[in-house]
């Protein structure tokens, strides 16, 4: 996705690697945000009330459970976004590649977005799915005081293998690509659409302006694809449930507006994810180039 200059094109193992590191990196900043989304987005209880404001409920859990308790299932998250994001960057650049313009090498917005929709699918299927659904029922079962996995990612993956195999650790597969599909269409998509823009205005690319363009690729993506994050959220908690199941307790919790809960608190972190993850992405991918180049 990154150019050195004109319209080069970078290198997969570029593509790859610099993906993995900017997942990797996005990931682990981000993360106590995605804890307070997810444990906002799970069915609620008289014991545990939460407040609407994720600062509130990060503070929240901090007091009563420690700082580490923010990070239950960041290992997950963590070791997904590095698979994750080493195949979205090289699947949307290759993806990209056939796309373009023969002649010109360019792309419209519209083809833009079919990249990233077809490269949001192949990360699904290969990485989303089964970390999301591990990262998630460990936040749920933190939320129980970790009766069943007592925090353990290893343990987390056994017990979700052996109550359903590959069916269990694909649980929620559909609203998580449903959710991939669109989130990266919107903002892979978004993100190149507005640097195509730029470069064609003579636009210097640099850090500051990787970071702007990448959280106004995350806002649009995250207003765009809440109603799918809610469905795949609630698919994917400790005891799981399907997805007509998701959308119908969902409905009948907050109609409408249930499908957007979370949206703050998922904001609060795509914002910045966005920011971080396209900023380290081309600076990563500019240093690889050069070693790649000799």
């Amino acid at each position: 996705m990154s150019k050195e200059s004109g319209n080069e094109k970078t290198p997969p193992v570029v593509s790859f690697v610099a993906g993995g590191v900017a997942g990797a990196v996005e990931a682990a900043c981000t993360y106590p945000f995605e804890f307070a989304k997810t444990r906002a987005q799970l069915l609620a209880s008289p014991a545990h009330p939460l407040p609407k404001n994720p600062y509130s409920i990060i503070l929240q859990v901090a007091r009563t459970d420690g700082f580490r308790a923010l990070y239950a299932g960041c290992t997950a998250l963590v070791a997904g976004s590095v698979l994750k994001d080493s195949i979205r960057f090289l699947s949307f650049d290759l993806i990209k590649s056939a796309f373009a313009d023969a002649e010109t090498g360019t792309m419209t917005p519209l083809r833009n977005l079919g990249a990233g929709m077809m490269s949001g699918v192949v990360a699904s299927l290969c990485a989303v799915t089964p970390s999301e659904r591990v990262k998630t029922a460990l936040i749920d079962d933190a939320r129980e005081g970790g009766k069943r996995f007592g925090g353990s990612l290893v343990q987390a993956v056994a017990v979700t293998w052996r109550e359903g195999g590959v069916r269990g650790m694909y649980r929620g597969v559909e609203g998580t690509t449903l959710k991939q599909a669109s989130a990266t269409a919107f903002r892979m998509g978004s993100y190149n659409i507005l640097r195509d823009w730029e470069q064609k205005r003579g636009v210097q690319q640099g850090t500051a302006i990787n970071f702007a363009n990448g959280a106004v690729a995350g806002t649009v993506t995250t207003y765009a694809t809440q109603p799918f994050d809610a469905v795949k959220t609630r698919c994917q908690s400790a005891t799981g449930a399907s997805a007509v199941d998701a959308v119908k307790s969902i409905w009948a919790e907050a109609g409408v507006r249930g499908f957007w809960r979370g949206t703050v608190m998922r904001l609060s972190r795509t914002v910045m994810s966005g920011g971080i993850l396209f900023t380290v992405y081309e600076r990563t991918a500019g240093l690889l180039r050069k070693v790649v180049k000799g």
